[in-house]
Parts: structure tokens; C-alpha cells; sequence
């Protein structure tokens, strides 16, 4: 890995969150847990040197590849510009409007993420592009116990929330710093999330939820006087103690928020 980067001289851009996965084992486990094969549809966020998209081609799996980082064409190009199945598309991923990208699914979202776009990209594509129904994504650590907190727990918030409604959390392992270039100075877990159908109101959930969070120190009657006319009733009607606190409630409660308003 660094010999590559050596003679493109090339060295990973903290700016751009970038830490390469160079530990083919774990490569091949990322792979393994997405389940894609012939046919199947990937698209993966920073590619970096490509050795995550090699392993995703060599299932027979079409990959099309993000990479905002320009001064990584050449490498690419030379590492996975010529296997069948593979598209690198130089953009920033964090701006690409992936329903009309992708178009129909099913897609798998597959990708060691940079650390600066970790945790919107994957609520983005959770909330906005059914089309991805699969999501298998390298995350800090602190991130993937976020998406797969139950209420209650000190990490729980809205990202939980998200997640709660739109998939199901199928599994996640941790990955040491070690098998990066370079190493980062947090931990990273490999989370896999299935979509779900979210229901109608779940939109409505999420607004009113990240005004409940936007105040989590304070009582559901007055965290929600933004967003409801009259907490306290609307409350009452879903069930829901107004004295409550935001991470105290579950997707289904604020789904029931979310249907009472």
C-alpha cells in the first residue's frame, strides 16, 4: 500500500478523512457481509486506492465508485480502471443527487466512508434513496454505536431514530487500526443495515424528534413547542408522558407523536 502511494506520490489527505484499508482479510469480510454477486448492483464512497472495489468486481458485482479526490485518478486508474464492472465517477459524493444517480433499485451501498461524511451520508441515503437497500459501511466506532443504540443508552440520539425507522441493524464487527494507511486515532466498526419500509409518518417522526433532541435536557412539553401547537395534548393522545425526555422514547413512540399531531 505505501509503496503504491510512494510512487504516485501520493499521501492520504486528513482534510478529506481519508484512511486507507490495506488488510485484505478485512477487505474480504466487508465483501463477505455484503452478500453482492453477479448482477448485483454497488455503489461505494472514496474508493481510495481501489482495494475495496477490486474485491466487490470480483464477485461479479457492477461497482460504481465516488471519489472526490482527483489526485487519485491516476491510481485508480491503474488499480481498477480496467476490471469489468467498474465506474469511477470523480465527484463529491456528499452533493450527488443518488435518486436520479442510481435510478431503480435494488443498489448495495458498500464503503470504508471517510470519517467527515460518515454519519449524514448514510441518514441521507436512508431517508431519501430507497433504491439503496443495503447498507455495509466502515464508520468510526463511536458512529455505528449511534446508528444501533436503544433508547435509553448514553449514545442514543437522533441518528438511532433514523436507523430505528428506515432498517435493521444486521450485524457489525470492529476493525483495528492497524490495517489502515494511515492508522486513525479512533476506532472503526464495519455495520451492516438493512432497509426496512418506513412508514408514512416517518418524515413527521424525524422533524419532531430532532426537535426533542435539539433540547434533550428538557420535558417533552416544552422540547416540542417548536414543532406542536400544544404538546401536552399531543402528547396525551399518543400515549406519551409530557414529562418525558427525548431518549427515553423509541421510532414506534415517535411515530406515534409524529400520527397524534
Amino acid at each position: 500500500m505505501q509503496g503504491l502511494l510512494t510512487r504516485h506520490d501520493l499521501q492520504p489527505k486528513k482534510r478529506l478523512g481519508q484512511h486507507f484499508l490495506a488488510d485484505q482479510n478485512i477487505v474480504e469480510k466487508i465483501v463477505r457481509v455484503a452478500g453482492v454477486g453477479p448482477g448485483d448492483r454497488v455503489v461505494e464512497i472514496g474508493p481510495g486506492t481501489g482495494t475495496l472495489t477490486a474485491a466487490l468486481a470480483a464477485t461479479g458485482a457492477h461497482v460504481v465508485a465516488y471519489e472526490v479526490d482527483r489526485t487519485l485518478q491516476p491510481l485508480l486508474e491503474e488499480t481498477v480502471g480496467s476490471l469489468d464492472g467498474v465506474e469511477l465517477r470523480f465527484e463529491d459524493a456528499a452533493a450527488v443527487d443518488y435518486v436520479e444517480a442510481l435510478g431503480a433499485g435494488p443498489w448495495a451501498l458498500v464503503a470504508n466512508l471517510p470519517y467527515n461524511v460518515g454519519t449524514p451520508l448514510v441518514l441521507d441515503v436512508l431517508r431519501h434513496v430507497p433504491a439503496v437497500t443495503r447498507v455495509v459501511v466502515m464508520v468510526q466506532a463511536e458512529v455505528a454505536s449511534r446508528f444501533a443504540a436503544e433508547p435509553g443508552s448514553k449514545t442514543y440520539g437522533l441518528p438511532s431514530v433514523v436507523v430505528g425507522l428506515h432498517a435493521e441493524v444486521r450485524g457489525r464487527f470492529d476493525v483495528p487500526a492497524q490495517v489502515f494507511v494511515p492508522p486513525p486515532n479512533v476506532g472503526s466498526t464495519v455495520i451492516v443495515l438493512d432497509r426496512v419500509d418506513a412508514p408514512v409518518s416517518s418524515e413527521r417522526a424525524i422533524e419532531l424528534a430532532a426537535a426533542g433532541f435539539g433540547q434533550r435536557r428538557k420535558m417533552l412539553r416544552a422540547s416540542l413547542r417548536s414543532v406542536l401547537d400544544d404538546p401536552i395534548a399531543i402528547c396525551e393522545v399518543a400515549g406519551i408522558e409530557p414529562t418525558a425526555r427525548a431518549e427515553t422514547l423509541s421510532p414506534a413512540d415517535w411515530l406515534r407523536l409524529a400520527e397524534a399531531s
